[in-house]
């Protein structure tokens, strides 16, 4: 009985994986998962640590950047990271360094003074 369970138990989680594999490619991100991915970035982005991103830094920022790829998203983030660089310090000249740093296409800004309806 153990057996057959255990069975049961890996198909259904094959036939989960197939499901999200076959979601939508246009699917959104939201903030919380935005912030988690860049979260590599904040000693960075804080001036604290390295004068460079880190690689996990960048390989986060460039998921991130890589699903804002609608205007509703985009604008969603915007705000997202309106709010967190507010709330963590972050400094403006840092958060114009990431895209060089980083050599990833920011289509969000990171700065705490932008207008995020555009």
């Amino acid at each position: 009985m153990e057996k057959k369970m255990k069975g049961w138990s890996v198909l259904a989680f094959g036939l989960a994986i197939l499901v999200f594999n076959a979601s939508p490619s246009d699917a959104t991100i939201t903030c919380n998962e935005a912030i988690t991915y860049l979260f590599p970035c904040q000693p960075f982005l804080v001036g604290f640590g390295p004068s460079t991103p880190s690689s996990t830094c960048c390989m986060g920022a460039e998921d991130v950047f890589e699903q804002a790829n609608t205007t509703k998203t985009r604008r969603v983030l915007c705000e997202c990271f309106k709010q967190a660089a507010t709330e963590i310090g972050t400094l403006p000249e840092r958060a114009q360094l990431l895209p060089q740093f980083c050599k990833i296409h920011v289509s969000v800004p990171i700065d705490a003074n932008v207008n995020c309806s555009k």
